[in-house]
């Protein structure tokens, strides 16, 4: 469509050239005392002649007084090109590891007038990988004042630093700063916020972050479990009392009760609480759902209360597991307990014949103390002491 009207305005020109060039018309100008004469076609060339030259002046006049501004312009954009590079330099050399290259090149961006607040988020962040933290506390101040999403980078960094420090309670501090910012429901602060959390021994804390990232399938959830009972483990263990650990195992979920190693944790505190019947019980439930050899040394160590129960109980499970060298340790340490020295022997005997152990040899040194057997008894310990030496 174009070629065809450019195509009809060249005709259109041609014709009226033509014309113009027949044209016998003329122009007189008289402005006395001289008076001028010339074609018509003449005088319309000329008229266009002279537009075209009035408007090729003006033009240069206005680019003339406008050329401060242009030169102002062209400057500022070969700075910020200039800056953008540095900036793009910076993150380049910082995710690759060369963290003074992109402290300079971030301190270059920003001299150049780059107004990012990522530069000295990144200069920050250098400089805290070079442990020069002064200078990296002071390009951090730098990017305050900065919109939402920088000041979220910089609170991001800012928690990252603390907890690389060990100084989770500051990290918490930045983290809830962000979140009265209005930005909830970042997956790296909660991460974060975890890990602040686990440093700080906030066990509360840590269930609750866990129950958010939970949500948002972030963690596998083995990694959860895991973390999970690290937590109540670890409640369990700040525990201030009787009365207080009583309401705390409570809380926790039956599942988890019955896991081992949150299981071993109460039944040991319940022990140093003289409160062996409590352990006896959670050891019991827990090795009834799923046998764990680990808890039997635990099981072992509960002297007090009904230990012929405890004895009952365990020779059932032997039945069940007749080679479980922690098993037969256990059933020895509740016999000697007891007084049964001839259970206890064998018992012990049978514990060291499948698995010999430090432990059950300086039981059995133990009994042959109480059986009026020095000599015996000396060679248990002696045996007892080559294990540890060759264990070391």
């Amino acid at each position: 469509m174009k070629f065809l009207l450019w195509l009809l305005g060249l005709f259109a020109a041609a014709v009226a050239l033509t014309l113009a060039a027949h044209n016998n018309g003329y122009m007189l100008l008289v402005y006395p005392p001289y008076r001028i004469e010339m074609s018509l076609t003449l005088f319309v060339l000329s008229l266009l002649a002279f537009f075209l030259l009035g408007y090729m002046l003006l033009r240069i006049v206005l680019s003339a007084m406008n050329l401060p501004e242009f030169v102002r312009r062209f400057r500022a954009e070969r700075l910020q090109k200039k800056g953008r590079s540095a900036m793009m330099e910076a993150l380049a050399a910082f995710f690759e590891g060369r963290y003074a290259a992109a402290e300079k090149a971030a301190v270059r961006a920003m001299d150049l007038g780059e107004r990012s607040g990522i530069n000295p988020i990144i200069a920050a962040r250098a400089a805290h990988e070079l442990r020069e933290f002064d200078k990296r506390d002071t390009y951090l101040a730098a990017a305050e004042g900065k919109s939402v999403g920088e000041a979220t980078m910089r609170l991001m960094a800012q928690s990252k630093f603390m907890l690389d420090q060990q100084q989770p309670q500051s990290a918490l501090n930045a983290l809830k700063q962000l979140r009265d910012s209005g930005v909830k429901g970042h997956i790296g602060a909660l991460q974060m916020e975890l890990k602040a959390q686990q440093l700080a021994q906030n066990w509360d804390g840590v269930l609750e972050v866990l129950v958010q990232l939970e949500k948002r399938a972030v963690l596998d959830a083995a990694v959860i479990e895991q973390m999970r009972q690290q937590a109540y483990v670890g409640k369990l263990r700040r525990a201030h009392g009787a009365s207080e650990l009583q309401g705390i195992w409570k809380s926790i979920p039956g599942n988890f009760r019955r896991g081992a190693k949150v299981a071993a944790a109460a039944a040991s505190i319940f022990i140093q609480l003289k409160d062996c019947a409590m352990a006896q019980r959670i050891l019991s439930d827990s090795l009834d759902e799923q046998w764990d050899s680990s808890l039997l040394e635990l099981y072992g160590e509960c002297t007090g209360g009904e230990v012929v129960t405890r004895i009952e109980r365990a020779e059932g499970w032997l039945r069940q597991h007749p080679d479980d060298a922690s098993l037969l340790l256990a059933l020895g340490r509740l016999c000697l307990h007891q007084g049964l020295w001839g259970k206890a022997q064998n018992y012990l005997e049978a514990s060291i014949s499948v698995a010999p152990s430090r432990a059950a040899y300086t039981a059995l040194a133990q009994l042959l103390e109480k059986l009026h057997k020095p000599d015996e008894a000396f060679r248990y310990y002696q045996k007892s002491l080559e294990l540890a030496k060759s264990a070391g």
